[in-house]
């Protein structure tokens, strides 16, 4: 089975720069804190300032780590390398996040996707707190609701977290509709509503929490809030906006040992990229902002700032580029429930990926371009179409011949797309050729072709409506053409069985037009229609792929809501999107991934391979080949209040001190 993950293999590093803005620029070093192994973000520092927490995929699967902050990079990678072991058992397998320890560093508070919800579309992320010693661990939200994004107070009696509370997530793929709740590490007891409308909790002191809001203008600003102790709760006595209109500004970090600091992520005019600022928002600094990324790496992004204890530092995550830490993967072997037991999983830096028959080569598609590459990761890829295509599937009797569809994707009925077959000839054979099925180009898109090697079946456009046919495998609609299923609305994604006996597809026939979709199955005759699986009203259950022995589908789906705000995530269309499997008859849905990035397209093949990552030599593009938040996006003409500038922090080697 492959899952691609589409952030563009993030590739992770977290660093620390300065926090003080009165520093002079010729002091500025910028210092890595970890090791290069995998993907490692969400850092926060420990309550001395001498470690650092994060999450890191390492191993195949999320988990939180510990690391001592030493003060050069030589130093940091050695004695990661030398230390680092996980902090919670790998099982159950699920998301581990947001990782905060209590100031006496008993406590480790986080999030996690470990216990479903009762609901489908909603949200398994909770906040959790375990007692390092002992392994004793107790959920701090209650049964039913959602928490994201928790920050521990300097005094560790108090949590706040981003809650969309009993209302629940509605598909918000941007910036998701929560309010700060707080309440008591100890236990989650005296859980009150503290802020609303507000993400991203920090806390400056024990009565100042600083969070991100989009507010009415279409900014994400950061905001100020005062709270107080009552004997109901908690409650805010004061909120008050700190940035302006005109840019964004959200994932605020503040610190008791950085007084009148808060470090910001920022989207700004005329730029593409998320950048680190420190505001003086003490009673005389005026409001004043202090670059620290940019000056230094103008085309990189920047996520998710937090301050030292002693306020000494500030640290991030970026993607730290080729040639730093591991070399970069074909297949990453992900853990899994039910794996490597059932099936070893993987994921791919790619869509639509699928293996040959034989378990030997797989393709997938760049968006644009599709590529074949031996599934052992020798060879390198190779380009077999340089134009847009989408959807890869592998003929069952001849060797070599993929089907796909080549014009544009998210289209219209009447869009010029066309399903094609692509022969790649023996091994040996260099020379590729490809043949179109079907004519006239009305959106002709999803091919999956029958066990037998005769027929393909394919969704089209061309009655006006998104509909399933079926036609000749080698003669394309020259060789016949019937017409699977009817009506007005969406039949999609469709894939074969290994046994022949179904077909199943994604539709939105139980709400035209809604863009909901649910997964149901189809004999190749037409009969014995009836939906499998579909994750509620206005849910999104796409991509089915039949297992081996044709008893399962795998699919993607929104059936796990999100697992954290997407805004301090790179771009993801669908950040709602995990990978499930369920049996044919709709029973025994099983979740086999926990992130928050958006998994999907996947397939599943009889050729098992083993449980381990392959390696492949990527190009110099492959690396960083993300985009910050499109909803982001600035109009050139944006024009920001005055704001006062304090001066640069130069990097110049790896902290900006």
């Amino acid at each position: 089975m492959a899952t691609p993950l589409l952030a563009a293999l993030l590739a992770a590093a977290l660093l620390a720069s300065p926090a003080a803005p009165a520093v002079s620029a010729s002091d500025g070093t910028i210092l890595r804190l970890t090791d290069g192994v995998s993907v490692n973000y969400n850092g926060n520092f420990a309550p001395a300032s001498d470690s650092i927490l994060f999450v890191s995929e390492r191993n195949g699967s999320l988990n939180l780590y510990l690391s001592p902050v030493s003060s050069s990079r030589r130093e940091a990678l050695e004695a990661a390398a030398a230390t680092l072991s996980p902090l919670l058992p790998w099982e159950p397998i699920a998301l581990k996040d947001r990782p905060s320890l209590t100031p006496d560093g008993s406590r480790l508070v986080y999030v996690s996707t470990a216990v479903p919800a009762a609901e489908p579309r909603s949200s398994w992320a909770a906040v959790y707190s375990t007692e390092l010693s002992t392994g004793r661990t107790r959920r701090l939200t209650p049964l039913g609701v959602a928490d994201f994004s928790p920050a521990v107070s300097p005094s560790g009696e108090w949590t706040a977290a981003a809650s969309p509370g009993a209302a629940g997530w509605s598909g918000e793929v941007e910036d998701l509709r929560t309010d700060i709740y707080v309440f008591r590490t100890a236990d989650g007891s005296r859980r009150s509503l503290a802020i609303r409308d507000g993400g991203w909790p920090s806390w400056a002191d024990e009565t100042t929490v600083f969070f991100h809001r989009r507010d009415s203008d279409g900014w994400y600003g950061v905001y100020r809030a005062e709270i107080s102790v009552t004997g109901d709760g908690v409650e805010a006595a004061s909120v008050e906006r700190i940035t302006p209109p005109g840019f964004h500004a959200f994932t605020p970090a503040a610190s008791p040992g950085a007084r009148g600091l808060v470090a910001v992520a920022t989207r700004r005019a005329g730029s593409d990229y998320r950048h680190i600022e420190v505001i003086d928002v003490s009673d005389d600094g005026k409001n004043a902002y202090f670059e620290v990324t940019r000056p230094v790496a103008p085309r990189v992004h920047h996520f998710n700032p937090f301050i030292s204890p002693d306020g000494a530092r500030v640290g991030y995550h970026r993607c730290r580029g080729r040639g730093n830490g591991d070399s970069p993967l074909l297949l990453e072997n992900i853990k899994s429930p039910g794996s490597p037991d059932t099936f070893s999983l993987f994921r791919i830096d790619g869509s639509f990926p699928s293996f040959s028959h034989d378990g030997k080569k797989i393709a997938f598609v760049g968006l644009p371009g599709m590529y074949v590459v031996n599934s052992d990761g020798s060879g390198g890829r190779r380009k077999i179409f340089s134009g847009n295509a989408f959807s890869t599937s592998w003929d069952w009797k001849r060797n070599g011949v993929i089907y796909t569809s080549i014009g544009p994707d998210f289209a219209s009925e009447s869009t010029e797309v066309d399903v094609v077959a692509i022969s790649l000839g023996d091994d040996d054979d260099e020379t590729i050729s490809m043949k179109k099925l079907t004519v006239g180009g009305e959106n002709n898109a999803f091919p999956s072709p029958s066990p037998d090697g005769k027929w393909v079946v394919f969704r089209s456009g061309r009655s006006g409506n998104k509909n399933l046919y079926i036609i000749n495998a080698e003669d394309g609609e020259a060789g016949g053409i019937r017409r699977l299923t009817e009506g007005p609305w969406s039949d999609t994604m469709c894939n074969w069985s290994p046994d022949g006996e179904w077909i199943a597809f994604a539709s939105d026939r139980h709400d035209p037009g809604s863009g909901s979709f649910a997964i149901y199955t189809v004999h190749p005759n037409g009969t014995g229609l009836r939906r499998v699986v579909h994750s509620g009203d206005g849910g999104r259950t796409n991509h089915p792929w039949f297992s081996p022995d044709s008893k399962s589908l795998v699919f993607t789906s929104d059936y796990a809501a999100v697992s954290a705000e997407p805004v301090s995530n790179p771009h993801h269309y669908q950040p709602y999107g995990e990978i499930f499997t369920v049996d044919i008859d709709g029973s025994n849905i099983r979740r086999l991934t926990h992130n928050s990035f958006e998994d999907g397209t996947p397939s599943w093949t009889p050729y098992f391979l083993e449980p381990r990552d392959v390696g492949e030599t990527l190009q110099a593009s492959g690396r960083c080949a993300f985009q910050d938040c499109h909803w982001l996006n600035i109009q050139d003409d944006a024009q920001p209040e005055e704001l006062i500038y304090g001066k640069s922090c130069r990097v110049e080697s790896h902290v900006c001190h």
